[in-house]
């Protein structure tokens, strides 16, 4: 991440600290139980948060209706987080990653068995504050989110498995297993603070988080192609390790003029790769312009979002402040 990277994810959460620091006591609060050991896990993993990028979502769209935020709101967004906080750590006992960020994980500290537990635990304290809410469109948002999250991974997996390389196969599960999360936030910062489902601006708000959520796993996509553990937490062609053909390698796999294409596309369909050939592939992406068509497609996505986001409401601090959200999230690959 660059440094104006930072410094604008920061001045976005410094804009709205009173509502997060709610955020989090709220959070901890919801996560407080009688069991010592749940406690102190809880604790330990709080203490390691990140960006909150999600439940900041949440906040701004509930502020482009409202300055009022309310429980509900923060209920919400609180809401989204824990789920989002619960898939992370079920990712991690499936992909038996140790760490995440650098940071231990749940099932590297402890076990397996704990750790589903405990995203299980968080789970179950998403729905609860989505019951919160007393908004059957906000519980109703969550159900089908987890829903469409799971079907993101099988996506995913089946892309892989069955080696079905299309751009519209990869965004469509790029659609299901990160933007679909960024669409919820924004319809529950919506509802939270009232919205009806015929308002307008909610279709432009859905559409401006969806492209937000896209570009923000195109540049997850990117940064496989660099050595950035100390940033992302793993290693430079991990998707590929995992049998996953992102943006980068396909747009050039697709390309009918690019040179060697068959013999790459031999060794995608191999069922395990070595080091030595991931790295080809990776080098083979990276020499036929993949990082640069995967960057333009996010500049794409990005005018997209930005031109829905500034017809649809005046300008106003929460809209630039969305704006500068996404100008985060397409820094995050440089």
């Amino acid at each position: 991440m660059t440094a104006n990277a930072t410094s604008t994810i920061e001045s976005i959460a410094k804009s709205i600290a009173p509502e997060l620091r709610t955020l989090n006591d709220r959070i901890f609060l919801a996560l407080t139980s009688p069991n010592d050991m749940m406690n102190g896990i809880v604790r330990d993993y709080l203490q390691k948060k990140g960006k909150q990028i999600r439940p900041l979502v949440v906040i701004l769209s509930a502020k482009l209706f409202t300055e009022n935020i309310t429980p509900k709101i923060i209920s919400a967004a609180a809401s989204v987080e824990m789920l989002h906080n619960a898939s992370l750590i079920h990712d991690d006992v499936v992909d038996e990653s140790q760490l995440r960020r650098n940071e231990p994980t749940i099932n590297g500290i402890w076990d397996n068995h704990i750790a589903v537990l405990v995203g299980d635990f968080f789970t179950s304290t998403a729905l609860q504050l989505a019951n919160e809410t007393a908004d059957l469109r906000i519980i109703g948002t969550m159900a089908s989110l987890g829903r469409r999250l799971a079907m993101g991974e099988l996506d995913q997996i089946y892309n892989a498995r069955y080696h079905r390389l299309s751009e519209e196969a990869y965004m469509q599960t790029i659609d299901h297993k990160t933007a679909s999360l960024f669409v919820a936030c924004a319809e529950m910062g919506a509802y939270a603070a009232g919205i009806l489902d015929e308002d307008p601006r909610l279709c432009a708000l859905r559409k401006f988080a969806r492209n937000l959520g896209l570009c923000f796993q195109i540049t997850d996509d990117i940064f496989d192609y660099f050595p950035c553990e100390d940033k992302i937490g793993k290693p430079a062609g991990n998707d590929l390790r995992e049998g996953k053909v992102t943006l980068p390698l396909l747009s050039v796999l697709l390309q009918n003029d690019a040179p060697h294409t068959r013999e790459m596309l031999a060794l995608v369909a191999k069922e395990r790769l070595n080091t030595d050939e991931i790295n080809r592939l990776m080098q083979y992406a990276i020499a036929n312009g993949g990082i640069e068509y995967a960057r333009n497609k996010m500049q794409q996505l990005a005018r997209e979002a930005t031109d829905t986001l500034n017809s649809a409401f005046p300008d106003s601090t929460t809209r630039q402040t969305l704006t500068d959200l996404l100008t985060h999230i397409l820094r995050r690959s440089n």
